[in-house]
């Protein structure tokens, strides 16, 4: 089943890929984009949290679009992706990148939490966190390929050229979209308050939650990865997108592993361990964030994780929220997104206040450490 749906996941992948630039593309251009504009890299890194914010409010929509067909709602949110995009092209003022940045991040979550449904229904019960991770590989995809060829961009030309890329990228989804996804019918009803019974139980919210911590660890570092590496580790700021895809590839591999891991052992304890990997891995970076190219590897471990957590926790809140599968969704890309938007904000306090860059990892190993016991938990508890 999951080589006949081959095909629509891959489709589904192509928008990912959209919301992996659109999403994550900001780290690399951050400095171009702060000169650009005449603002600070703190304040420029706003531009990072609203748009988690655009995801967390645009991930509600799944609450009122419960009852349409996926490929009906799909459509709606890649035609969203390219309004975001074309307005952050377009963008002359600080107040105006914002408002761009929050329209963008509104049909992330949802896409997510459609495109996870979609890809569950399509595949058998042995590949079914396989199927997931096909879906998110576009994402990862992004950060490998996507997102140094616009940061090289960026440096050569202008930011605004990543941005152009996502505009014209969504116009040719919204083609594939309508030509190979499946016209599936919407999931059963179980009325408005039926979607919000799962929530009555513990174990959707141990999930949401070490979602919401172990993102919001990871960002709250991540967020400032570029200027970490060029001004604390000494390294080539002409490297950038080298440095960019280094991220890419380790999304890459851990979203594909973990996978693989998830459907040979279980999801959460493949969450949790890797959660720990990455707890650990910022408590390193903080120590020697000054040497270059330790802190490029760290990156590499800690993007692996942050993708390869994501695949898991997704598969496991649909398992989880029996009648309330959209709602779900919506949470846990509320859940990814808040702790991307604390993340990036809470990060970038430290740098702010003069502290240097190695202080971002400090502030978001203690969130990731708490993830991590709300795995544990989940894992001693539920499977």
């Amino acid at each position: 089943m999951l080589v006949k749906g081959l095909g629509s996941l891959l489709v589904l992948a192509v928008g990912t890929f959209l919301l992996g630039m659109a999403e994550f593309v900001i780290e690399g251009i951050l400095p171009d984009l702060a000169r650009d504009l005449n603002i600070s890299i703190p304040m420029a890194g706003h531009a990072i949290s609203i748009y988690a914010l655009g995801v967390c409010v645009g991930a509600t929509f799944l609450i009122v679009l419960h009852k349409l067909r996926p490929k009906h709602i799909l459509l709606g949110l890649v035609s969203l992706v390219f309004i975001g995009a074309l307005l952050s092209v377009t963008a002359q003022s600080y107040v105006w990148l914002l408002a761009a940045r929050f329209i963008s991040g509104l049909p992330h979550g949802a896409y997510y939490g459609v495109g996870t449904i979609v890809a569950y229904r399509l595949a058998d019960e042995s590949h079914k966190t396989r199927a997931v991770a096909i879906m998110c590989a576009g994402m990862t995809f992004a950060n490998l390929l996507g997102n140094p060829v616009a940061t090289l961009l960026s440096g050569a030309l202008s930011w605004r050229l990543a941005f152009a890329v996502i505009a014209v990228g969504s116009l040719v989804d919204l083609l594939l979209v309508a030509r190979f996804v499946p016209n599936l019918d919407p999931l059963p009803g179980s009325g408005y308050k039926g979607q919000f019974r799962f929530l009555r139980h513990l174990d959707p919210w141990l999930i949401i939650l070490a979602t919401m911590f172990g993102n919001g660890g990871i960002l709250a570092w991540y967020s400032y990865i570029s200027p970490a590496l060029v001004d604390e580790g000494g390294l080539s700021a002409s490297l950038l997108p080298l440095y960019m895809a280094v991220a890419g590839l380790g999304m890459v591999i851990g979203n594909l592993l973990s996978g693989w891991m998830s459907d040979k052992y279980k999801a959460g304890l493949t969450a949790m361990v890797l959660q720990g990997v990455a707890g650990l891995a910022l408590l390193t970076v903080f120590f020697t964030v000054e040497w270059g190219l330790v802190h490029l590897a760290l990156m590499f471990v800690c993007c692996g994780c942050l993708f390869g957590m994501g695949t898991p926790e997704q598969l496991l809140i649909i398992e989880h929220s029996k009648g309330g599968e959209m709602l779900g969704g919506c949470c846990i890309q509320i859940a990814f997104n808040f702790g991307n938007a604390a993340g990036a904000f809470l990060g970038g306090l430290p740098i702010s206040w003069g502290m240097g860059y190695a202080w971002p990892a400090m502030v978001g190993m203690p969130f990731v450490a708490i993830g991590f016991l709300l795995l544990l938990a989940f894992h001693r508890r539920y499977e």
